[in-house]
């Protein structure tokens, strides 16, 4: 389909989530024919050399994004944004200065609204097409919008019929008219096992700190106290540790297939309540207990919208009790695998046609 064309893949770098959603991506890039080129930085340039050592890479610089420690994210969001503006003008000058040189024939963006080319066919990849703020939010929707449309195609991560799993994030009566569905994006396999790998509850954290560094604390002095042997993934690439505390192993990181192993034989999950990770919960056909981040508007509202439909269990991370919620999500029958490509594999269709 693609005969060799170079395609840069570029994820946001807050969390992991983006960078482990574009990893399917990468995957049907190749099957098709193309030659991904990885544009990323720290954790998630890491996360997916370590995915795909033979694939071409390039630091694209973000900017590091710093969550406060208590209940709002408010100020400290507020006090950054400054610097989130400026990090967008960033990137496209960066761009500029170097897509000639990687000898590129596409780019697919995901949420990094700098990088795109009047000169080539540019995707932006999202699933906030209609995303929450804490002032200002209509406005800000609008100027959202305009962002998404100049994208030659701006690719919706949830599948086409409402809610989907991020619910008014992506749905409703002002999408984008470059805008199309390309369902939910998964590095998971509800088929992949592996024998011994059996956890009792496997956890596995990321995200901005201090609220990683706080959640990591919070579950270690909780699973240490649980009978069972645990499992918690720091959500760390690029730190190759392992730490054991009695009966809880602590790893800095795992790759997708020894991750979706761990995952498979868990008898409990316990994350937060990131959009990547309630992708990767459906085609594992598992429930878990999910962990909001405090103050984070978007993991606050998906908390509600899966806890209310009775697929997860949903916590506060202030007074969490780990025991309540193991016994809580014993009570959950755990939803029906979901993996589909087609989606996908019809919006690759399309930009196969654009580089035509």
């Amino acid at each position: 389909m693609f005969h060799g064309a170079r395609i840069l893949v570029a994820p946001l770098d807050w969390g992991l989530g983006h960078a482990t959603r574009c990893i399917p991506v990468l995957h049907r890039l190749i099957e098709h024919g193309a030659e991904p080129v990885i544009g990323a930085d720290k954790g998630p340039l890491a996360l997916l050399r370590d995915e795909f050592p033979a694939l071409d890479h390039v630091q694209l610089p973000g900017i590091p994004i710093r969550y406060g420690a208590g209940r709002t994210q408010l100020w400290s969001m507020t006090r950054q944004f400054p610097a989130m503006v400026r990090s967008v003008q960033a990137e496209r000058a960066h761009f500029d200065r170097i897509r000639t040189r990687l000898g590129l024939a596409a780019v697919i963006s995901d949420q990094r609204f700098g990088i795109r080319s009047a000169d080539l066919p540019s995707v932006i990849m999202t699933h906030q097409v209609f995303p929450f703020t804490p002032l200002a939010q209509a406005a800000l929707r609008k100027v959202n919008r305009s962002r998404l449309m100049r994208f030659d195609r701006c690719w919706v991560v949830d599948h086409a019929h409402a809610p989907g799993l991020a619910g008014d994030l992506a749905h409703g009566s002002a999408l984008p008219t470059n805008a199309r569905y390309i369902g939910a994006l998964s590095r998971m396999h509800h088929a992949v096992q592996e024998e011994g790998a059996s956890h009792a509850v496997v956890a596995v954290i990321s995200g901005p700190e201090p609220q990683r560094s706080m959640l990591d604390d919070l579950l270690t002095a909780q699973l240490r106290d649980l009978p069972g042997n645990h499992l918690l993934v720091q959500g760390l690439p690029g730190e190759p540790r392992t730490e054991v505390i009695g009966n809880l192993t602590k790893v800095a990181h795992l790759n997708a297939t020894a991750l979706n192993a761990r995952l498979m034989g868990a008898k409990a999950i316990i994350t937060r309540t990131g959009y990547t990770t309630l992708m990767d919960l459906e085609a594992l056909g598992r429930s878990a207990i999910l962990i909001p981040t405090p103050g984070q508007p978007e993991q606050e509202y998906l908390g509600r919208l899966h806890g209310t439909g009775g697929r997860h269990v949903v916590r506060d991370q202030f007074g969490f009790d780990l025991r309540s919620a193991l016994e809580a999500l014993d009570q959950l029958p755990g939803p029906r695998p979901v993996h589909d490509t087609g989606p996908l594999d019809a919006a690759l269709a399309d930009l196969a046609s654009l580089l035509r």
